[in-house]
């Protein structure tokens, strides 16, 4: 689905003109036909498999080439693709599985490894290209959210009675200028009645301490749902954890950098991806601090807010235990 660089079917998706970047996609589809078809010795990521034949009544897997984020994004088309096939097979990456097998319009789940898929199939596709060859439409989207479901886990308990906020500062080396020091989150350490929570992994996790948060993450992907459904926001940069909190239904602030990915578009303050996530936008590349302000402003409204709800209820606790004469 998606080209390489910044090009003309990027600006397309940024614009919300869907309509024209199917047009460019069938064009470099028609290309990719001419040349032979696809190519299976290009790195997974390059590989454009679906051969824009009509996938309706056909036995259909669906590779994951992508990141996980990317598998967990476009799992939502899922639904509308089993409703004219006949089965579809969802060829994903290990430690998704579980959950993936969750979402609407999957017969099968088998486990994403390198060599020809296990199974037969008259139809094959990458995930990220099912939003073409669907056709789907800004007013087509959301869809159903949540779509994905925490199965047979308890969620985690957090004994804080303050404002419980989760956060993600890092990408790892796909994408470093999405990233940032653990450290710039500090202003939201100030705001008084929360309770900072890490979901970061990787070699970035060290960082919880510079804040401080409660180091809560976990490589478990059913333990990360758990985690996530116990906090009140989520509030991280580009990654995984975005999409997996916005495809469960849950709250979560997205902080972009200027030169954002194309799916969150330009400008806009909420996206058609997902009715729970807000987004952040740097004014300046590379410049973090005045989006951690805008942040810590919001999330002082909410905290106040929440202060002002426990007010409320403790007040109605006390009324109840007041026996004199009114």
């Amino acid at each position: 689905m998606a080209q390489n660089s910044d090009t003309p079917w990027m600006a397309a998706m940024r614009r919300g003109d869907f309509a024209e970047a199917w047009r460019i996609s069938d064009a470099y589809l028609n290309d990719c036909l001419a040349r032979g078809g696809p190519d299976f010795t290009l790195p997974r990521h390059l590989q454009r498999v679906w051969d824009g034949r009509p996938l309706a009544d056909k036995h259909v897997l669906v590779r994951c080439y992508h990141g996980l984020g990317d598998t967990v994004q476009f799992l939502r088309f899922a639904r509308p693709l089993r409703a004219t096939t006949t089965h579809v097979c969802l060829w994903a990456q290990p430690e998704l599985m579980q959950l993936v097998a969750t979402a609407s319009g999957i017969d099968l789940v088998l486990p994403l490894h390198d060599g020809p898929p296990p199974t037969d199939f008259d139809a094959h596709i990458e995930i990220m290209e099912l939003g073409h060859a669907l056709r789907i439409m800004p007013y087509d989207l959301p869809g159903e959210v949540p779509y994905l479901f925490a199965r047979n886990v308890d969620n985690l308990t957090l004994s804080s009675a303050a404002l419980r906020v989760g956060l993600v500062w890092s990408a790892g080396d796909f994408a470093p200028h999405r990233s940032m020091q653990a450290r710039s989150f500090s202003p939201l350490s100030m705001i008084s009645n929360i309770q900072l929570y890490s979901f970061q992994r990787g070699p970035a996790r060290v960082q919880a301490r510079d804040i401080p948060a409660l180091d809560i993450s976990t490589p478990a992907i059913d333990d990360l749902v758990a985690a996530l459904r116990a906090v009140d926001v989520i509030i991280c940069i580009d990654t995984f954890v975005a999409h997996l909190a916005g495809a469960l239904g849950l709250p979560v602030w997205l902080l972009l950098h200027a030169e954002c990915d194309w799916r969150w578009m330009s400008e806009l303050r909420r996206t058609v991806w997902y009715p729970t996530m807000r987004l952040f936008r740097q004014r300046t590349a590379g410049d973090w601090h005045s989006v951690i302000e805008d942040v810590a402003a919001e999330l002082a409204k909410l905290a106040e807010g929440r202060r002002n709800a426990d007010s409320i209820v403790r007040q109605e606790q006390t009324k109840q235990f007041d026996v004199r004469p009114s």
